[in-house]
């Protein structure tokens, strides 16, 4: 009788590791896979979620960001650098944008390192993805700019 009692206890005990696992991973989950773009031509990046909170720094459209938390119209976001701050939901679309993440990227007419470099920018630089070829993907900036860029050199 006590092992049978023993037993019970071990499998009650796995059952509540494993549903404590799923409650910790799974809203990191669905909020990893949640990424949008900032819709209007500058957005304010506030400290908390309302227009009463400072404003940290502006961000230009197209700028990518993750959501982590969202507290009714304000989305809590994170950015490609790991800072995290307060942005309200009707700046934000499902545009697919990228940020350049490295100094000096090359922005080339075809997807291809032979190909002409049409413009170089810095770290910081948020474009909206057009298309995508491999490892290449085709971008345009806010100023209507067009180019490839190389899938490694963005966020």
């Amino acid at each position: 009788l006590f092992m049978k009692q023993l037993n019970i206890d071990v499998k009650i005990v796995k059952a509540m590791l494993a549903i404590t696992a799923v409650l910790f991973i799974l809203p990191g989950f669905v909020f990893a896979q949640e990424r949008l773009s900032v819709s209007a031509g500058i957005a304010n990046i506030r400290s908390g979620p309302g227009t009463k909170y400072d404003v940290l720094w502006q961000v230009e459209q197209y700028h990518p960001f993750t959501i982590i938390e969202k507290q009714e119209d304000w989305y809590k976001i994170k950015d490609f650098e790991n800072d995290v701050a307060w942005l309200h939901k009707s700046l934000l679309d499902k545009t697919e944008g990228v940020i350049t993440k490295k100094e000096q990227c090359n922005i080339r007419s075809k997807p291809d390192t032979k190909s002409q470099i049409m413009f170089t920018v810095e770290k910081g630089v948020p474009f909206k993805v057009l298309e995508r070829k491999k490892n290449w993907i085709k971008i345009e900036h806010a100023d209507g700019d067009i180019g490839w860029i190389y899938k490694t050199l963005v966020w």
